[in-house]
C-alpha cells in the first residue's frame, strides 16, 4: 500500500451554506439534493434516461439507454445528436441567440465578444472550410493552439463534421505533438502562428513545421493556420493555408450532421504510468449529458453569469468547462489567452472587476501562486461581482482553501471542491453549492448519478478514515469509452485492479465519518504538477536519450506552489563531467523532448541508484530522499545500502 494511503489528514473546520446563496440555488434542502441522489443511484438507468432527454435536444430519440458489457458501456445506443449543435444552434431559436456566448480576452489586451448567432457562423465558416480542404466524418483533426475564441470554434467545427478532435496543449513540444498525432492518424492539424504568453510571442506553427518535417506525419495532408501574432513563419504550398484566406471567406451556413450516440467527440492524451500517452476516447452523446448536467448544477449557473475557467482548452477542464458543458446550457463563457502575472499578480483580478465575473473555477496551484505574490492585488480589486468558486485540477491543502474562501470570496462564495478526471469527462465528486456543508480540502460527497467507494486491497469498504483505492461501482455516461487503438491496455489500466468489477481512478482515497471523500493522491508513477498529469517515465525517456546520461529515475515531492515538484535522480556515463551547466543542459533537453513543464525542478546526481537484487529501483526511497524524509518501508531487499547514504548527503 502507497505511502499517500497511510495518511491521516485531517479537518476540523466545517462550512454551512450560505443562506443567502441556497435561495435561488438548483437544489432548495439537502434532503432534496438527498432524494435526487438516491434515486440517480437506486434507479440509475431511467434517472439517466430523463436526464438526457431533458438536457440535450436529440436529432433522433433513443430508446435503449445502457447497453453495458464490462468494462466497456454503450449510452443512448441507438439515439442521434450533435455536439455542437447542443451547444450553439439550439440557442438560436431563443432569446440567447444575441447573448454573449465567448468574452474573450487577450494578454495584450485585445477583447472580443461573440455573441451565440456569431459562434454560429464562424463555426459553419470553419466546418465549411473543412470539408472543402477534404475532411470528412471519422478523420481526426489535432488542434494545437492558444487560447482564442477560434480554438473554441476549430473543436465545435470538428464536432460538426463527425471530425475527432485531438488537442495538444500549446505547451508540449514538437516531438510530444507529433507523437499525439501519429498515434491518431490526424488527417489535418489546425494550429496558429503562435500565442502571447508573458509579454512574448510564443511560435506555434514552428513546432508543427518541426513534428511533421521529412514525412514523420504521414497521415496529415492539410495545415489551418490562424494569424495571431503575426511572427513570420513558413506556408508549405498545397499544405498549408492560412485561417484568414479559408474560414472567412467560407460560407456562414452549414448544417450539422447527426452524429450516432457512441461516434467519438475527441481524442484526449493524458499521461500514464508506462510512459507512453494514453488517448483517452470519449463518445457524444454521453459526454455531452455529463457535462451539460454538472456545468448546470455544480456551478449553478443563471442566464446573467459571466463564467470564467482558467484552464486550457489543451486540457479536460477546458474541453469541459469552457467549451462543452457552459456552452450547451447557453452561459457567457470567458476566455483569457495569457499568463496570471502579466503585467503583475493582479491581472485575473482585473479580469474579474472589468468583466463583473460570477463564477470563477481555477487550480490550487493558482490559489497557491496567489498567496504567495500578496493578498494587496486582490485586495485592491472589486470582486463584489463573484458568487461561486470553484477548485479543479488537484487536491487543494486546507489553507489555500482558507485564504481562496475569505481573501478572494469574503466569506460568502460557496466553495466547489471538484475531483475528476480525463478519463471520467465531467465531475464526479463535489459539494453542491448552497446545499453541502463544506470542509476546507475534501470534494466531499459524489454528484448525481455517481456510485464511487473507497475500497482496500481485498475489495471490501474501509472503514471511515482508513485509507484505501476509490473507484466507481457501476457506468456513467461521461466515462471514457477505450484508450484509442488499444483496448487491451483500457482493460488493464481501469479494470484489472477489482477483477474488472468496478472503475478504478489510480488515486488514493479516504471517507471520513460524514462520508465525505478525501483525495490523497496518486497510486502510480504519475505526478500532478501544478494541476497537470505528467508520467515519470515519460520524463526518464526523455532524461536517457541524452547522450551524457546513463540511468534516470523520476520522482516527485511535496511543493507549497506546484503540488508536486520534478525530482530526478540521473547517473551519467562514463567519463561526463557532472556540472551546473550539464544539469542545466539536462533540464533544458527535457523541456525540448516534453514541454516545459516537464523540466525537473532538481536534478541529483547519483553515482548509481539504489536497486533491488533483481535490478529493480526503488523509487519509493528515492521519494524520500527527495521529500527530505526518515526512510521508510523495508530495505532488506537493497542490493547495495551505502547507496542511500551517498544519495542523502
Amino acid at each position: 500500500m502507497s505511502d499517500a494511503i497511510k495518511s491521516t489528514l485531517s479537518e476540523d473546520r466545517k462550512f454551512e451554506p450560505n443562506a443567502e446563496f441556497s435561495k435561488a440555488a438548483s437544489f432548495g434542502s439537502a434532503e432534496a439534493f438527498e432524494a435526487e441522489y438516491r434515486r440517480s443511484i437506486d434507479d440509475a438507468e431511467n434517472w439517466w434516461a430523463e436526464q438526457a432527454k431533458s438536457l440535450i435536444p436529440w436529432m433522433k430519440p433513443f430508446t435503449k439507454t445502457l447497453q453495458w458489457e464490462r468494462p466497456y458501456a454503450k449510452w443512448f445506443v441507438d439515439g442521434e445528436t450533435n455536439a455542437s449543435w447542443i451547444c450553439v444552434d439550439q440557442h438560436l431559436k431563443t432569446d440567447r441567440k444575441d447573448k454573449v456566448a465567448i468574452l474573450f480576452e487577450g494578454e495584450p489586451g485585445d477583447v472580443r465578444k461573440l455573441t451565440y448567432a456569431k459562434l454560429h457562423a464562424e463555426i459553419c465558416k470553419a466546418a465549411n472550410a473543412l470539408e472543402a480542404m477534404g475532411l470528412m466524418k471519422g478523420d481526426r483533426v489535432a488542434i494545437y493552439m492558444p487560447m482564442v475564441p477560434e480554438a473554441a470554434i476549430a473543436m465545435l467545427a470538428c464536432a460538426r463534421l463527425g471530425c475527432p478532435h485531438n488537442v495538444v496543449f500549446g505547451g508540449f513540444s514538437a516531438d510530444s505533438l507529433r507523437d499525439r498525432i501519429n498515434d491518431a492518424e490526424c488527417a489535418a492539424v489546425i494550429t496558429s502562428d503562435g500565442g502571447f504568453r508573458r509579454g512574448k510571442p510564443l511560435a506555434l506553427k514552428a513546432q508543427v513545421d518541426e513534428a511533421l518535417a521529412e514525412g514523420r506525419c504521414p497521415s496529415v495532408k492539410k495545415v489551418l493556420v490562424l494569424q495571431r501574432t503575426k511572427q513570420d513563419v513558413t506556408m508549405e504550398a498545397g499544405r498549408d493555408h492560412w485561417w484568414h484566406d479559408t474560414v472567412d471567406k467560407a460560407s456562414a451556413e452549414h448544417k450539422a450532421q447527426p452524429m450516432e450516440a457512441e461516434h467519438p467527440l475527441f481524442l484526449l492524451y493524458t499521461s500514464g504510468s508506462t510512459g507512453k500517452p494514453k488517448g483517452i476516447q470519449h463518445s457524444t452523446a454521453g459526454y455531452m449529458v455529463g457535462t451539460t448536467l454538472s456545468s448546470r448544477h455544480v456551478f449553478d449557473l443563471k442566464e446573467d453569469d459571466v463564467y470564467w475557467c482558467t484552464a486550457d482548452v489543451g486540457w479536460i477542464t477546458g474541453h469541459s468547462y469552457i467549451v462543452y458543458g457552459p456552452l450547451s446550457n447557453g452561459a457567457t463563457v470567458l476566455m483569457y489567452e495569457g499568463a496570471p502575472n502579466t503585467p503583475d499578480w493582479g491581472r485575473f483580478w482585473d479580469i474579474v472587476e472589468r468583466h463583473k465575473v460570477t463564477v470563477f473555477y481555477t487550480a490550487p496551484t493558482a490559489i497557491r501562486a496567489f498567496i504567495k505574490a500578496g493578498d494587496e492585488f486582490p485586495n485592491g480589486r472589486d470582486l463584489s461581482s463573484l458568487r461561486l468558486l470553484g477548485s479543479v485540477g488537484e487536491p487543494i491543502n486546507p489553507e489555500a482553501w482558507m485564504w481562496y474562501h475569505t481573501v478572494i470570496g469574503k466569506e460568502r462564495c460557496p466553495i466547489v471542491d471538484t475531483w475528476w478526471q480525463t478519463e471520467t469527462g465531467a465531475i464526479m465528486i463535489t459539494p453542491m453549492p448552497g446545499v453541502t456543508s463544506t470542509k476546507p480540502g475534501s470534494a466531499t460527497r459524489p454528484f448525481l448519478g455517481i456510485d464511487a467507494e473507497v475500497l482496500l486491497e481485498d475489495g471490501t469498504p474501509a472503514k471511515a478514515n482508513e485509507g484505501g483505492y476509490l473507484v466507481v461501482k457501476r457506468p456513467w455516461p461521461s466515462m471514457l469509452r477505450t484508450i484509442w487503438g488499444d483496448n487491451a491496455r483500457y482493460e488493464k489500466t481501469y479494470w484489472n485492479r477489482y477483477d474488472g468489477q468496478v472503475y478504478f481512478a489510480g488515486d488514493s482515497c479516504r471517507k471520513d465519518e460524514d462520508g465525505y471523500f478525501w483525495i490523497m493522491g496518486r497510486v502510480d508513477d504519475v505526478l500532478n504538477v501544478s494541476g497537470h498529469r505528467l508520467g515519470t517515465a515519460e520524463i526518464e525517456s526523455a532524461l536517457v536519450q541524452h547522450e551524457a546520461v546513463a540511468e534516470a529515475a523520476v520522482v516527485g515531492r511535496p511543493d507549497d506552489l506546484k503540488g508536486q515538484a520534478v525530482v530526478a535522480f540521473v547517473t551519467v556515463k562514463t567519463g561526463v563531467e557532472v556540472t551546473d551547466a550539464l544539469k542545466k543542459e539536462l533540464r533544458d533537453f527535457v523541456g525540448q523532448q516534453i514541454g516545459a513543464l516537464a523540466k525537473p525542478d532538481d536534478i541529483k546526481m547519483a553515482e548509481a541508484l539504489p536497486k533491488t537484487r533483481s535490478g529493480k529501483i526503488m523509487r519509493r526511497l528515492l521519494k524520500d530522499i527527495a521529500a527530505g524524509r526518515e526512510l521508510t518501508g523495508d530495505i532488506t531487499t537493497l542490493e547495495d545500502k551505502s547507496i542511500l547514504d551517498k544519495l542523502r548527503s
